[in-house]
């Protein structure tokens, strides 16, 4: 028997042989429906470059630095704590080039805006191509960077202001920031922080700040957001730390050490202590008005959303991935992308891939309160199961670092840890409907044209009501999930393919009957053409 074509290793060329934009039509459709025929025309070659940068050089730095991630020195040779974090050479590449080609560059959005494109919509494409490659990259580039910009702009003192307007001239990923929240004793319990800030005068507007972060993502960063206690205060309140005092000398920053983390390590997470740091209140007028803790949840709604997205990006990653690999491996005396079972797994990845992506992207265009919680719960937590589908049609090639889906899989687990994990997003959803956001919901989905079962979803949301706090409580994940569900639904059906829509809502809506299904003819519809409308590849 001829075995010469078992050991065609060229066939395995895998993700990183396309350019992630012209490979991809569900993103394609998505970006003509939110940016419309002309704006997308102008925006084209700019999208299809970014596919190139993301699937070539990102996606080749991000493999070198996953093996060689930054180290910390804490000294110089003279002894002197330097707490410098030193990043290795293929994440500074990527970073060049990343930021030069950013959609977030000022010159660009100016252009954008001229020729029709929502910004919002650009950025969102070019973030999901930058994190089918590296979503530590993306928390290096992305984190805090808006929310420092934006806190900094109202309520910053003007000098300080300005400083930070210079670290982020060139666009949000010029600069380098992160937010600062967890402590040994708080993780998500916000309200047991204790780091302190005191006034360091009475006529000054400057405060020092003492405390210890026990995890900082981007701790080589040049601006933090640094939630602490202000003097005897009750409540928490978030403080602007930059690297370097007003006089250019710098602050009494320490980095303690870097975690040696599961995956993302193309980001520097690291253990931070702050020794009478010099921090300014952000808070107006400089006092603390008790809304702080507020004034970051609402922000952190929108970092939700971007974890969402890169909970999603490994999942499409894991979906390309299997694809090429399902139709270059050989078994039983045929592809495994022509055996059934295979067939059923890869549809049922491409009915949750783009029945996520329309959900994130969604979330991102149509900001309502509920959404970003439901987006992150779906999305963050299939981008692990779609991670681990990858590693499993991969087989023993999965498991092995020098196949990429090994590294995908390390990295997705963060996704449901970052900014809270499915429990605490359920505390956010019960938050939010006793607030009164299932009317702003349930509005958007009736003003979809969908079929979907609200008069059922508004029965259930009101029976929930009626619970015991502790029943309610144990039953808010299956109602998350549940809405999550219902919504998805109404967007497929009102702008997804068709027979995605039809074949979600038959797995998440429709009650099987007695048989399980048994008894139905073939669902999957034409295999094919479903294939062809998630990956433009070849064959």
């Amino acid at each position: 028997m001829d075995t010469t074509r078992r050991y065609a290793t060229e066939r395995y060329q895998g993700a990183a042989s396309l350019n992630w934009y012209s490979s991809d039509p569900s993103l394609r459709a998505q970006l003509r429906r939110h940016l419309g025929d002309d704006a997308l025309a102008w925006a084209e070659p700019h999208l299809v470059e970014a596919g190139a940068l993301m699937s070539g050089l990102v996606e080749t730095c991000a493999r070198s630095t996953d093996r060689d991630p930054p180290r910390l020195e804490r000294y110089d040779r003279w002894g002197h704590e330097v707490s410098e974090v030193v990043m290795p050479p293929s994440f500074e590449t990527a970073r060049r080039a990343l930021v030069a080609g950013s959609f977030t560059r000022p010159g660009f959005l100016a252009e954008a805006r001229g020729h029709g494109a929502n910004p919002v919509a650009l950025g969102m494409a070019w973030n999901y191509l930058l994190y089918q490659a590296d979503i530590g990259m993306g928390c290096a580039l992305g984190t805090g960077g808006d929310m420092v910009v934006l806190l900094a702009e109202a309520f910053a003192p003007a000098d300080v202001k300005e400083r930070v307007r210079e670290i982020f001239a060139d666009g949000m990923f010029s600069g380098e920031a992160a937010q600062l929240l967890t402590e040994r004793t708080g993780g998500s319990d916000l309200a047991a922080l204790e780091s302190v800030a005191h006034r360091a005068g009475p006529a000054s507007d400057a405060w020092e700040l003492t405390g210890v972060k026990w995890f900082a993502s981007n701790a080589n960063g040049s601006a933090f957001v640094v939630m602490a206690r202000p003097e005897a205060a009750a409540e928490i309140a978030p403080f602007l730390v930059l690297k370097e005092r007003r006089d250019g000398s710098p602050n009494a920053i320490s980095v303690r050490r870097l975690k040696d983390k599961l995956g993302t390590r193309s980001v520097a997470s690291a253990e931070i202590g702050f020794s009478g740091a010099e921090a300014f209140l952000l808070a107006p007028e400089r006092r603390s008005d008790g809304r702080g803790l507020g004034r970051m949840m609402e922000l952190t709604n929108g970092a939700r959303l971007g974890i969402a997205l890169m909970g999603l990006a490994c999942a499409r990653r894991s979906l390309v991935e299997s694809v090429l690999y399902a139709r270059s491996r050989e078994a039983f005396g045929r592809r495994l992308i022509d055996q059934p079972l295979m067939r059923r797994k890869l549809a049922e990845l491409v009915v949750e891939v783009e029945a996520a992506q329309v959900l994130v992207f969604d979330g991102f265009l149509h900001r309502q309160r509920l959404t970003p919680a439901l987006a992150k719960l779906r999305a963050a937590r299939l981008g692990v199961t779609a991670a681990g589908d990858a590693v499993e049609i991969h087989g023993g090639n999965g498991y092995i670092e020098q196949w990429p889906v090994a590294r995908i899989l390390r990295d997705a687990h963060v996704n449901p840890i970052w900014e809270g994990g499915d429990n605490i997003l359920c505390l956010d959803v019960r938050r939010a409907l006793r607030k009164g956001a299932y009317e702003e919901f349930r509005s958007r989905l009736a003003g979809l044209s969908a079929e979907v079962p609200l008069d059922d979803l508004d029965k259930t949301v009101a029976a929930w009501h009626a619970l015991p706090d502790d029943v309610a409580e144990a039953r808010l994940y299956p109602l998350a999930r549940y809405m999550t569900d219902v919504h998805t639904a109404a967007l497929l059906q009102d702008h997804g393919r068709p027979e995605v829509a039809r074949l979600y809502t038959e797995r998440h809506l429709t009650d099987p009957g007695p048989l399980r299904g048994m008894d139905r003819p073939d669902d999957l519809g034409g295999f094919d053409e479903l294939l062809a409308g998630a990956l433009t590849a070849g064959d």
